[in-house]
């Protein structure tokens, strides 16, 4: 996995870039401050970021909404505190794990699995709803244009859709474009 590391203190960068190599994953960049984290992560597209709370400039949570603002990736928060009103903040940010330090090559793999795992969830859950919102679009175009046919031409409800679906397949498009359009000629002004 390709990820980014944000972290002020030096020591716990390189101890972090160790335990993620021998993990098999990649480090394609490192961050010693938010903003340049945010730089850092339009420039590489790390698959998932870790990410400390406290650095300088922009703090790692404001750092992790403009991260996922441009671009939504798992992240990782790290601090050496455990303040209720941090991991709130993480939470609200979007952020899919938190690790207090010192933390072990135990706490971390899993704690990056954990992230990815409910990172991938959250994308599936948006992309059925895309979906499902499409449907229903296209469902009301589709009721809306039958309407229209059973009001103005006096067709039964099959007959109408019969109508519409045999446009559709004449002309090659989608039956809510055929219905779309439609609604557009037929529709009141």
């Amino acid at each position: 996995m390709r990820i980014l590391i944000a972290e002020d203190e030096t020591i716990i960068r390189l101890d972090l870039r160790d335990l993620l190599e021998r993990s098999g994953h990649e480090v394609v960049a490192e961050a010693r401050d938010g903003e340049e984290a945010v730089a850092l992560a339009r420039e590489h597209e790390p698959e998932l970021a870790i990410m400390d709370v406290k650095m300088p400039k922009l703090d790692g949570i404001e750092a992790a909404k403009l991260i996922l603002g441009e671009r939504p990736i798992p992240i990782v928060m790290l601090t050496a505190y455990g303040q209720e009103e941090l991991v709130s903040r993480a939470v609200e940010a979007g952020v899919f794990g938190y690790l207090v330090k010192p933390f072990r090559e135990q706490d971390l793999v899993p704690a990056i699995a954990t992230a990815r795992a409910r990172h991938e969830e959250l994308v599936a859950v948006r992309e059925e709803a895309e979906s499902l919102a499409e449907a229903l679009s296209a469902r009301k175009a589709i009721e809306r244009a039958k309407g229209l046919l059973m009001e103005r031409e006096g067709l039964t409800e099959a007959a109408a859709f019969s109508r519409l679906r045999k446009a559709s397949q004449i002309s090659g498009r989608p039956l809510k474009v055929i219905a779309e359009a439609l609604i557009a000629t037929l529709g009141p002004e």
